[in-house]
């Protein structure tokens, strides 16, 4: 798969696997895709000529390729300081990435006029302080300004959340949610790991949460087709999946260049899947984008109680992990260390699912929301259209700022929201609070 100087060694569970299964092949699910998924799905890196995804890590060219029509954080800093390229272009960490595995969804895809990517993923933890003079700049481009010197704040106590009420009436807010991510120091990230490396990772992270207790217990569910988990060894059921997936619940495999050009495809489905507590309002996604995905949520508007199930659950975990000699990936400057540049820091989205027809038939909604930290996407994630007027709310920042000031950026936002969409059913004017609109002063 690349990301070393020779191919891992083939240990038992590899001799095992069939010939349709990874990493020798394709299972039958994922040779029902497109060919342009199906390539990056397999063993080997992603190489598309369809999708124009053929820059090769294993074989960097000399010369950076030509980024004059490319839209994404990482092509602006490489444009501006073309000497990168050949000075980071020889270095390669300890485990074995170098900077192409983290350039090349970048390069790859040029991206969209309107969007703005990152272009740029980790393929380990050390990529982040080998290739720091790319890195850097890249992260305070995306995270407004962040320093390279900053050092982030981290915050989990739950007492120190806002206690206004988002929705007192109940008639705005559907769903509520917290989501991050985490990953395990020592290992890979999805990007660049091997084969009996994700495997691994999954048997940690699946161990720590069958140990949670009370209302976080539960049970693990691998992707169906998945031979990696002994419990169930071809993963859950296809109804209990498409179950999961209906409710907006569970990931599927990659669809997206910028996933697969990113590494984050290979040896599909294997060691990837989901936990979920008996209530279903507490899941951890296994290595997908990230090593961990945690998400809490429920219906209403209660975030206290969202986020001190979210917080007890990164605490039973880690826990666990120490027992083990496994910690967490963190740092002081960047925070939970995960694959996304762009998910630094906290990792920490908090959201709403909320309905406000006439505030967010205006014009300037979303400029209105990122004075205030907020921004908006469909019901149906970052691209999808609003439907009815409602739409997911959520803080846009997540590095520089700890989880609980988030948290409070994203409570007295939708709060206020809420207030000027009964405003308006009111028929009353609210140009001079909208003039005003910002930050929380004490956030």
């Amino acid at each position: 798969m690349g990301c070393s100087d020779s191919k891992p060694k083939v240990e038992e569970s590899t001799k095992d696997c069939p010939k349709d299964y990874p990493p020798n092949g394709l299972p039958e699910s994922i040779k029902k895709l497109p060919e342009w998924i199906q390539l990056g799905c397999g063993d080997a890196e992603y190489y598309c000529e369809e999708k124009g995804a053929v820059f090769k890590p294993s074989a960097m060219p000399e010369e950076c390729p030509d980024l004059s029509e490319h839209n994404n954080f990482f092509s602006e800093v490489m444009i501006a300081n073309p000497e990168l390229y050949g000075k980071l272009r020889g270095l390669t960490t300890s485990q074995g990435v170098n900077l192409g595995h983290c350039i090349k969804t970048g390069i790859d895809n040029p991206g969209h006029p309107m969007i703005k990517t990152v272009g740029m993923v980790a393929g380990d933890e050390e990529s982040y302080t080998l290739f720091a003079e790319l890195f850097d700049p890249v992260i305070s481009g995306r995270h407004n300004g962040y320093a390279a010197d900053a050092v982030h704040p981290t915050d989990m106590n739950p007492e120190n959340l806002s206690t206004t009420k988002i929705d007192p009436t109940g008639n705005y807010v559907l769903t509520t949610r917290c989501r991050t991510g985490r990953s395990i120091r020592g290992f890979r990230l999805p990007p660049c790991c091997s084969f009996e490396e994700r495997r691994e990772i999954e048997r940690v992270i699946v161990k720590g949460l069958l140990s949670l207790e009370g209302e976080l217990k539960g049970d693990y569910f691998p992707l169906h087709g998945s031979r990696s988990y002994g419990p169930k060894p071809t993963g859950m059921s296809e109804e209990k999946e498409e179950s999961l997936r209906n409710n907006g619940n569970l990931f599927q495999e990659p669809d997206s260049t910028l996933l697969l050009s990113s590494g984050c495809g290979r040896h599909w489905p294997d060691a990837r899947g989901i936990f979920h507590n008996e209530a279903e309002n507490f899941f951890v996604w296994v290595n997908e984008e990230d090593q961990m995905r945690i998400v809490s949520m429920q219906k209403g508007d209660d975030v206290a109680a969202i986020f001190r199930r979210f917080a007890d659950a990164t605490e039973g975990i880690k826990k666990v992990l120490e027992a083990e000699g496994r910690e967490f990936m963190h740092s002081d400057h960047l925070g939970w260390i995960l694959t996304c540049p762009s998910n630094l820091g906290t990792g920490l989205r908090a959201g709403c699912m909320v309905k406000v027809p006439l505030f967010s038939a205006r014009e300037d909604f979303k400029a209105i929301l990122g004075k205030m930290g907020l921004q908006a996407r469909g019901g149906a994630g970052v691209d999808s259209e609003a439907k009815g007027g409602i739409f997911d709310i959520s803080n846009a920042d997540r590095l520089g700022k700890s989880e609980t000031q988030l948290v409070n950026i994203f409570i007295e936002g939708v709060a206020q929201i809420i207030r000027w969409e009964q405003a308006l059913e009111a028929g009353e004017d609210i140009e001079e609070a909208i003039a005003a609109a910002g930050l929380p002063e004490k956030y």
